[in-house]
Formats: C-alpha cells, sequence, structure tokens
C-alpha cells in the first residue's frame, strides 16, 4: 500500500473512530486529541501495519492503548480532573496536605473492624486483600470458589456496616 493509499484509508476512517474517542474521554475536546494522536501514530507507524489486514480494528487497538497510556500518564503524575464546569487540569501534589493522624485513627479503627470478624469471614477477606485471587484462597483454605466469594461479600458487608461512621454523606 501507498502513503497515499494509506492515508487515504486513515482519513476515511477517521469519523468512525471518533465516536469510540468520545465514549473513552467523554469529552469532545479530549476525544479530538485522542483521534488526532491516533491519527499521527498509525500513520508514523505505518510500516508496522500488515496490508491485507483489518486496517480499523488495528486503529481501535492504537487508540485504546494511547488513551489508556495517557490516563496511566496522568495517573502517575498525581494530577486529577476538576470536573467543575472550567474542566481544568489541576496539579495538586505541591499543596498537599496530609492530616496523619486521622489516618491513624481510621486505620486503628479498621484494623478492629476487621479483627471482630468471625475466622471464617476474617481469613478469605484477608487472603484476597493481600492479593489472592479467588481460586488460590478456594485452593488454600479448601473450599468451592462460591463459598470463598460469598465469605468475602459478608466480610465486606460486616466492614461497611461496624465502619459506617466514615461513609461520605452526600
Amino acid at each position: 500500500m501507498t502513503t497515499l493509499e494509506f492515508s487515504y484509508s486513515l482519513n476515511k476512517l477517521s469519523s468512525s473512530l471518533k465516536p469510540f474517542a468520545l465514549k473513552l474521554t467523554r469529552d469532545m475536546d479530549d476525544a479530538n486529541d485522542l483521534l488526532q494522536d491516533t491519527m499521527v501514530k498509525a500513520f508514523t507507524n505505518k510500516d508496522k501495519f500488515t496490508e491485507g489486514t483489518n486496517l480499523k480494528a488495528w486503529l481501535y487497538t492504537i487508540m485504546k492503548n494511547t488513551f489508556i497510556t495517557n490516563y496511566q500518564r496522568m495517573v502517575r503524575r498525581g494530577t486529577f480532573v476538576d470536573t467543575t464546569d472550567n474542566l481544568h487540569y489541576i496539579n495538586s501534589g505541591d499543596i498537599l496536605v496530609e492530616n496523619g493522624a486521622y489516618g491513624d485513627f481510621t486505620m486503628d479503627d479498621i484494623y478492629a473492624a476487621i479483627e471482630k470478624l468471625e475466622d471464617v469471614y476474617k481469613t478469605p477477606f484477608m487472603m484476597h486483600y493481600r492479593g489472592f485471587k479467588y481460586h488460590e484462597i478456594a485452593d488454600k483454605l479448601n473450599i468451592p470458589i462460591g463459598t470463598v466469594k460469598n465469605r468475602i461479600h459478608i466480610a465486606r458487608k460486616l466492614l461497611k456496616e461496624d465502619l459506617h461512621v466514615y461513609q461520605h454523606k452526600n
């Protein structure tokens, strides 16, 4: 495929990519930026496209990966999106002040609530909290995976009830 044919194909498919970009970003300007980034990446990497394969699917993959990369970069920077009408990106890392005492009290309450759980709920909950997958917990405790999920659900429900004072009221 010549560069001109490739460029024509990209241009033809760009309108079908815009709804996907809007679905990912939920903002028209960000969607346009994502679409533009996708087209630039596709054009600069045209040598990696295999002629005869699905160009549209290739572009969707580039767009999805670009969106994920941009999102991860934003999270790593500690930037959050202000959802007011102005929609500014604000970097709050320089002015953040934390009250460690409040966090200590909270963690003490959480640990106390966990300790109050019956072992039958506490053990699978803590294993899941430490990163074990449901099937690993089921294997270790020699119980069905459905039972593991149920016990973790019950533990969360009991903790939520016990720690209701920390629920945010809107």
